[in-house]
């Protein structure tokens, strides 16, 4: 045999070959996962990063690989990275919160609560907001997350920490469980008695039950005992907003201290309440001392006039902004408020000075040539909205910002192939621009069949922000588009767990409604209408469904 010839003296004779350079090995299987993370392959990705960590025997390379095979959804290799990660000295919270995804795709919810357990005991907030996102991100639908959050509380875990609990009591509410949200706030109650901010986490459940009157009652409550607090004053106005009270929200802002803006914010909130005398009051109050060459006041009190429909008051204003950076956003108000006013040759003639104003930053001349489109498309000037975009391009060569503006036209005019284009020359300077990866990857799932491009443009969306909830749901898009219903209605209610979007929604019940769960559809098409009446993706997934 040739073993037994070899063990001889010859075999004594021969060098042995140079101990294995771990980093050369290394390198062709990393350079390969990122060719394939730049293609939008995880799986590839996933397997090349686990073959460089084995050969390098880096902890990070290690972590690196965890991550990729867990975004790709390889629980074969992201389990054998896991268990690399752990035997080169992994530890902390990240290690912790890696487990504890895996176990619940494995469905083996003990040791999932076990690695949770462990985030929620870690010292400081970062451990309770890593289970969080666990349970927030990381389940496979929405019961399996509420079952462990349960069992959590069964456990005692979470922390003694308002923000912890209200953090809980929010993703509850995002998972639709109500009779957990009860739950923790019979306890946020027991543990932090006379704490105004339990109230908010109370009046939100009632606002999601429907029952607006109960909430209102409570905010009232709060907003009297509220004093100066201004955070709190804030909180009352938001959750007042998306009970659509715009004026009680203004009023609890008007209550405590204030500065521009919040001045800003009540003007905001007026505006979308449509009361005009109470944007008259305020713009009143404001005017006085106006006479001070405040930049940041007067840009105010213009934004105000515009509101109120005084535009030639609001050009004064605008015109009135002494200098600093508000003087820039002035000019490009001033055009605008032109243009309400009729006087169009002058609100171009304005921006075109301000596109050539050598003195003006970059930003501030780029914008002028959007704003140009923007007024163009208004007055139904496809050409002039072309050329303006053109002229931006020939002074600022593949800006992102104008392409993707351009990009989006097109697609308004379902011109499908000059949007990619667009969303490509982005590309193409920006390789990791994740708005134009998510935008082409959506839009090529959408108004495409070529669904396994867009897969890999929206993978490589995920891989630089996994936990956006747009990617998550042109991800959920495109599965859906490919097939993969039930895979599709996971990502999509994940995303709409984490984000309340008219798009989202209508996303989720057109899946449902394809899956026959028509009852349970309705109910989201609903949920879209109240959140934005006039979405186009609710518009044409209404037309498609027949609903």
């Amino acid at each position: 045999m040739l073993a037994a010839a070899l063990s001889g003296p010859l075999a004594a004779a021969t060098p042995r070959p140079a101990p294995a350079d771990p980093v050369g090995a290394a390198l062709e299987p990393l350079l390969a996962g990122e060719f394939a993370l730049q293609a939008g392959r995880l799986d590839e990705a996933a397997a090349s990063y686990l073959q460089a960590a084995r050969a390098a025997g880096d902890v990070a390379l290690a972590e690196r690989a965890t991550r990729i095979a867990l975004l790709a959804k390889d629980d074969r290799r992201a389990g054998e990275a896991l268990a690399l990660w752990r035997a080169q000295g992994g530890q902390g919270l990240g290690l912790a919160a890696a487990e504890a995804v895996l176990a619940l795709r494995r469905d083996d919810e003990r040791a999932a609560r076990r690695h949770l357990r462990q985030l929620l005991s870690a010292p400081g907030d970062a451990g309770w907001r890593q289970a969080l996102g666990v349970l927030g991100a990381g389940a496979r639908d929405p019961q399996q997350a509420a079952r462990l959050l349960e069992r959590l509380l069964d456990d005692d875990a979470v922390p003694n920490k308002l923000p912890a609990w209200l953090a809980f009591g929010g993703l509850a509410q995002g998972l639709e469980q109500p009779e957990l949200v009860e739950r923790i706030v019979a306890e946020v109650v027991r543990r932090f008695p006379g704490e105004p901010r339990v109230g908010l986490l109370r009046a939100s459940q009632l606002r999601d039950g429907g029952d607006a009157d109960g909430a209102r009652a409570i905010l009232a409550d709060l907003a009297a005992r509220a004093g100066g607090d201004a955070e709190l004053r804030r909180a009352l106005a938001d959750e007042y907003r998306r009970l659509g009270d715009y004026a009680a929200a203004e009023r609890a802002l008007a209550a405590g201290p204030q500065d521009d803006e919040v001045y800003a914010l009540r003007a905001a909130l007026l505006a979308q309440a449509d009361d005009k005398p109470a944007l008259t009051r305020l713009y009143e109050e404001l005017r006085t001392g106006a006479d001070k060459p405040d930049p940041q006041r007067r840009l105010l009190l213009g934004q105000l006039a515009e509101f109120l429909d005084r535009f030639d008051e609001a050009l004064d204003w605008y015109r009135g902004v002494p200098g600093g950076p508000q003087r820039w956003t002035a000019r490009l108000r001033s055009a605008n408020v032109l243009h309400e006013l009729d006087r169009r040759d002058e609100a171009y003639r304005a921006v075109a000075e301000l596109q050539g104003d050598a003195a003006a930053p970059d930003e501030a001349r780029r914008d002028a040539h959007l704003l140009e489109a923007a007024l163009r498309e208004e007055d139904g000037d496809a050409a002039g909205e072309l050329e303006a975009f053109a002229r931006g391009l020939a002074a600022f060569p593949d800006d992102a910002e104008i392409l993707y503006a351009r990009a989006l036209s097109w697609e308004r005019r379902d011109d499908i192939p000059r949007a990619e284009a667009d969303l490509r020359r982005i590309l193409v300077a920006e390789p990791d621009n994740v708005a134009a990866l998510n935008a082409l990857g959506y839009t090529l799932a959408d108004r495409t069949t070529r669904y396994r491009e867009a897969l890999q443009l929206i993978e490589r969306a995920r891989t630089a922000e996994p936990d956006n909830p747009a990617i998550i749901d042109s991800y959920g898009w495109v599965l859906y588009r490919l097939g993969r219903k039930e895979e599709a209605l996971v990502e999509l209610r994940r995303a709409l767990t984490l984000q309340k979007d008219a798009e989202i929604a209508a996303h989720l019940a057109e899946v449902l409604w394809e899956l026959g769960r028509k009852d349970e559809a309705r109910k989201y098409f609903d949920q879209a209408r109240k959140l934005d009446p006039d979405n186009r993706a609710l518009k044409r997934a209404l037309e498609r469904a027949g609903a």
